[in-house]
């Protein structure tokens, strides 16, 4: 074979060099995220045992207890954002990483109704009897049914962006397509990374933000975004929990034995977790409240914070026998 001439040798030389530099530059990029995200999970939470394995969680402030149940991708840490995000001081919060997130155990066969009642565990240990329960995404299925199978020990339930119940409906076929692709994405720290580093605004339309939503985000409302996606790194840690939120089954026609007062908030346009959850959750537990919008995509806590964080503070407050001031 015939050397290039001297001129494509040079842009060829120049090419790989690029790249070459490129690589450096991600590889060193990666490396210092992935340190970063470890040290943040690193010995920041307490791990008790149960019959169920292991529970992770951390606590925090004072005043009437509220269980945080995080959705898929995330572990305490997502709970600890919706903490800052929806509750703010006055609270006395529990956020526990649910089944295969971070150092919480995934056993084979386990189901949403162990989770719910790895809850109950949690607040035995806790010595804590009622709580307000508060949860978003795919903490949704396990927060119902503490609700149901408990129901002495929920004085008030809040479900935001929340799954509910399965559903035949082509859309929905689409919407678990989108939850077959982030399983994927988590089994793997570089793919995560790089999926919401280099890819972000397909990695938002993966999690159930349309164009629309995204390209009308506010530099504010983008920022509170890009905090939730990069909490969850480190994905490999979050795989498994993943996983096992895309299978188990869902509470469907259970969730009708919730006795406490319910407040359902969700956008007519999420492309994750249908409005369908919202409309049967309304439909089938006694009394619930439904808020809902008509744009936010799964990104609505975002986009509404200042809405929903009034919300959901006043159910909170409404329902609980102790008196506790509200934060702005």
């Amino acid at each position: 074979m015939l050397n290039p001439p001297f001129g494509k040798r040079r842009v060829l030389l120049w090419a790989a060099a690029g790249l070459s530099a490129t690589l450096i530059v991600v590889s060193t990029a990666y490396l210092r995220d992935m340190s970063r995200a470890y040290e943040r999970v690193r010995g920041m939470s307490t791990v008790i045992p149960s019959p169920y394995g292991d529970i992770e969680f951390t606590e925090g402030g004072s005043g009437l207890p509220v269980l945080v149940v995080h959705g898929s991708g995330g572990g305490y840490d997502q709970g600890e954002l919706l903490v800052e995000s929806l509750l703010g001081d006055g609270f006395y919060w529990i956020a526990p990483s649910r089944f295969g997130y971070l150092r919480s155990t995934f056993h084979d066969g386990a189901t949403f109704d162990d989770q719910a009642h790895a809850y109950a565990h949690l607040l035995d240990a806790l010595g804590i009897e009622k709580v307000a329960v508060v949860t978003m995404s795919h903490g949704g299925p396990s927060a119902l049914l503490f609700a149901a199978l408990h129901p002495e020990r929920a004085s008030s339930l809040t479900l935001i962006s929340a799954g509910v119940a399965a559903s035949v409906a082509e859309d929905q076929a689409q919407a678990n397509r989108k939850g077959d692709m982030l399983v994927k994405i988590y089994n793997h720290d570089a793919l995560y990374w790089g999926a919401t580093t280099l890819f972000k605004k397909q990695f938002m339309r993966i999690m159930g933000a349309d164009g629309t939503v995204i390209a009308d985000l506010t530099p504010g409302q983008r920022e509170v975004a890009d905090h939730i996606i990069e909490y969850m790194n480190p994905a490999s840690l979050r795989a498994a929990g993943a996983a096992f939120d895309n299978k188990a089954a869902m509470p469907n026609e259970r969730i009708a034995a919730i006795q406490a007062p319910t407040l359902v908030v969700h956008a007519r346009d999420d492309a994750l977790q249908l409005f369908h959850n919202a409309e049967f959750a309304a439909a089938t537990i006694p009394g619930a409240q439904l808020i809902g919008y008509e744009k936010g995509g799964h990104l609505l806590m975002v986009i509404e914070q200042s809405a929903i964080r009034r919300a959901v503070q006043k159910h909170i407050l409404e329902h609980s026998s102790v008196r506790v001031e509200s934060s702005p």
